[in-house]
């Protein structure tokens, strides 16, 4: 069970009088610094491998802490080891930043792969954010085409 579904767990005992109120501290635990935010794992239209297409399917990460985040050297993944490494880059106390699959200029909200194919597959498959030292800071997956898109 992972840690967000434990407090939802827990959140749900509270309502039923089971549990002790969850304090601050204890929701603060429930997100990781650095988590995956959303999956844009179909692009939206038909997959004709254009650059635009490519850059339609992307995965957005969110610092969830009010303390500015350093990235350098982190990875996003996949199942198949498509792999998408930070260079030098710091995250901003409550940001975003986007990374897209084809190519354009980074900057502070958008990041690139550069790669000339789609990365995520439609129809299951797992997005996986590992520190610089390779520690899971997160994962979302996904097991079927849905919406395209995956909120985690």
């Amino acid at each position: 069970m992972s840690t967000r579904t434990t407090v939802a767990a827990a959140a749900a005992g509270i309502a039923l009088g089971l549990l002790g109120p969850v304090t601050a501290a204890t929701e603060a635990q429930a997100l990781p610094a650095v988590m995956i935010y959303k999956v844009q794992y179909d692009s939206p239209g038909s997959d004709t491998g254009s650059n635009s297409s490519l850059n339609g399917e992307y995965v957005v990460l969110k610092n969830t802490t009010r303390s500015n985040r350093v990235l350098t050297g982190w990875t996003l993944r996949d199942k198949t080891g498509y792999t998408y490494r930070f260079p030098t880059f710091t995250l901003k106390a409550g940001a975003t930043v986007t990374i897209r699959t084809g190519k354009g200029a980074a900057t502070a909200t958008n990041r690139y792969y550069n790669r000339s194919w789609y990365v995520w597959n439609n129809t299951g498959d797992t997005a996986y954010l590992r520190t610089a030292s390779g520690s899971l800071a997160d994962s979302c997956a996904w097991t079927s085409k849905g919406a395209g898109y995956r909120y985690c």
